[in-house]
């Protein structure tokens, strides 16, 4: 990937002020596009995540919303599809809201990228929780041809696995130029708890783990770990994944998938602790037990064809990265703070 794969192009991010998206943005910018057109309802993020930036258009509304979608401009270069209900408890408690903003945003959206002609690559954020194995033994590293179950946790899973098929159907059928970019749990600045509107569930606040662990150590509050924190996952920093995207735009092969990942396991319980001596916080930790909807167990990917076909390696590590969001978090308490509030009255009704 050269540092100006992306000058003089046309980009559109559709959910590009998300956590991830506004990242992605971040980053192109620095490339020197045309223009980046944002495409973002506002769901589960917030508006002084998009940049101020002559450059960047934001349209305010859902990607499903068929006067947004004829105006995406013919000449479009690259569109990111990184739009999404977010997450696994909001999918359980509201399915339906799930479908509209997870499985019909992409079928909308790649019906009209079908036609246009001068298209470059459509990126896709797939899932790798919708593939990875379900142990709590020793895992093995996820791989982009891993076998995909029937059996899914949430609505969340499934969507993101439609997400794919319908994106393969448009690659076989109409030659769209799709790559499946397979998300492991990424974390970062930006990351905002509460942004966006109510979900129905507390989890609109307290969302991913990373976040939701470091905003609680800086208050002094314990950090629960489900299960007693044995849990792992394949941690990301935002950066690196806005990079790796890029990469599957510029030099990923269509109709491919590539795991963006970092390649190491990290238990739920090792990031609590790192948190907690980042921040400072003394409060011992509070052991629960395992959530009765979640098998996901431990996990990581494989991180092998990424780094032979897009050249992408995680930069990166885990402690770099925790010690950049804590400081991230503590120069933007005020922000997030106003998003907490928003959601108080309805997570208190909600029994938290």
């Amino acid at each position: 990937m050269t540092e100006q794969g992306f000058s003089g192009t046309t980009v559109l991010v559709v959910g590009g002020a998300g956590f991830v998206g506004s990242n992605l943005v971040h980053q192109i910018l620095k490339q020197d596009p045309r223009e980046i057109i944002v495409v973002d309802n506002l769901l589960s993020s917030d508006v002084a995540n998009i940049p101020a930036d002559t450059r960047v258009r934001f349209v305010f509304g859902s990607i499903t919303d068929d006067r947004i979608l004829s105006a995406i401009p013919e000449q479009l270069d690259y569109a990111f599809h990184l739009a999404c209900y977010h997450g696994n408890q909001s999918s359980i408690a509201d399915p339906l809201a799930d479908h509209d903003n997870n499985t019909l945003t992409s079928l909308k959206l790649f019906e009209r990228l079908k036609a246009l002609g001068q298209l470059k690559k459509v990126v896709y954020a797939a899932a790798a929780c919708a593939v990875a194995e379900k142990t709590y033994d020793t895992p093995t590293a996820t791989t982009e041809d891993q076998p995909v179950t029937l059996y899914h946790d949430s609505p969340y899973s499934i969507s993101k696995i439609i997400g794919e098929l319908y994106g393969n159907y448009y690659f076989q059928q109409h030659r769209l130029p799709f790559v499946k970019a397979r998300f492991s749990n990424v974390y970062g600045p930006r990351e905002i708890l509460g942004a966006g509107q109510w979900r129905g569930t507390v989890h609109t606040v307290w969302r991913n783990v990373t976040p939701t662990f470091i905003w609680r150590a800086l208050h002094g509050e314990a950090l629960p770990l489900d299960n007693g924190g044995n849990a792992s996952r394949d941690f990301i920093f935002v950066e690196d994944m806005a990079r790796a995207l890029m990469a599957c735009a510029l030099k990923g092969t269509a109709g491919e998938v590539y795991n963006l990942a970092t390649g190491r396991e990290t238990t739920i319980l090792e990031l609590a602790t790192l948190i907690n001596e980042y921040t400072g916080n003394a409060t011992a930790l509070d052991l629960r037990p395992a959530r009765d909807w979640d098998r996901s167990g431990k996990r990581f990917a494989s991180t092998e064809k990424a780094e032979r076909v897009l050249g992408f390696r995680a930069q990166v590590d885990i402690r770099e990265g925790l010690r950049r969001t804590v400081d991230w978090t503590r120069a933007n308490t005020d922000l997030i703070r106003r998003n907490i509030a928003k959601h108080e009255k309805l997570m208190s009704q909600a029994g938290k």
